[in-house]
């Protein structure tokens, strides 16, 4: 499994129990979706929380097959109150889900940029409604499986970006690596999971010129406000990017054109880029 492959299992893992834990539901399963041959999705079901069997391990579902496919193919939550008995899925994986002793179960899919790359379910052990408020807390799950995802691709696309103007920059790259740098400090500074954000920023290290430890002292903070004031972002904008206060983004500016010997926001940009902090 790659790199980006086992960070979002671990999305995975981790938004099942959660929503386990905000629910009650007693099971809950799910997996990414991987493309055969013929790029049509197909989804193998590696995670399980609350389960009692292997009965799931491993199945794999297709386009259309069962709960979960009919999510596939309709790229939008479904429900059923009593698996078995249900006229609006097919029954491939019948004796899985018996086997579990699963009798309401719903399959939320996971939407990255219009493609289906994975699949929660929640499920109950007794024939009964699940109501909107588990339907809205899986969605919530998906969502956050969604950013997690999304995040990951976006540094891995940055990263080969990072490579390629390496071999040969010129100033049209260069702003392009600026933005994604800006755009990739934002988005960590923003994240709750400590996983994604330690990824996030190794690639921003790849996007510096030095792609080592400076040799000027910059707190994390400090580098996420200049790299959005590289950026053209005011104090206003680079809050709202980095989910702080105005008057917090203005006194890391100012510890950190101290620490630059920078008179002006743009003196310490055009020093932090000769450090190697920002890209």
């Amino acid at each position: 499994m790659t790199a980006a492959g086992a960070g979002g299992a671990g999305d995975v893992r981790a938004a099942l129990v959660r929503l386990r834990r905000t629910t009650g539901l007693p099971v809950a399963f799910g997996g990414l979706v991987d493309a055969d041959a013929g790029g049509a999705p197909r989804l193998r079901i590696r995670e399980l929380s609350g389960t009692g069997t292997h009965a799931l391990s491993g199945l794999g579902i297709g386009t259309g097959h069962g709960l979960g496919g009919k999510a596939l193919a309709l790229t939008r939550p479904c429900a059923v109150t009593d698996y078995s008995s249900s006229r609006h899925i097919s029954h491939e994986y019948d004796g899985a889900v018996a086997a579990e002793g699963l009798r309401a179960v719903l399959a939320v899919p996971v939407v990255v940029r219009r493609r289906v790359r994975g699949l929660l379910y929640g499920a109950l052990r007794a024939p009964q409604p699940l109501g909107d408020r588990v339907l809205a807390a899986a969605v919530a799950a998906a969502r956050d499986v969604e950013q997690a995802l999304l995040a990951r691709d976006e540094a891995r696309d940055l990263a080969a970006a990072a490579r390629d103007t390496a071999a040969g920059p010129g100033p049209a790259a260069w702003e392009r690596v600026r933005e994604a740098h800006g755009a990739l400090r934002a988005l960590a500074a923003r994240t709750a999971d400590p996983a994604l954000r330690a990824e996030l920023l190794a690639v921003c290290t790849t996007l510096t010129s030095a792609g080592a430890t400076p040799p000027v002292p910059l707190a994390p903070r400090e580098v996420d406000v200049l790299a959005c004031v590289a950026l053209g972002a005011t104090n206003t904008v680079a809050a709202e990017r980095l989910g702080l206060r105005p008057e917090t983004v203005k006194g890391y500016l100012r510890s950190a054109m101290r620490k630059l010997g920078a008179h002006t926001r743009w003196e310490a940009v055009v020093a932090a880029r000769r450090a190697g902090v920002l890209p």
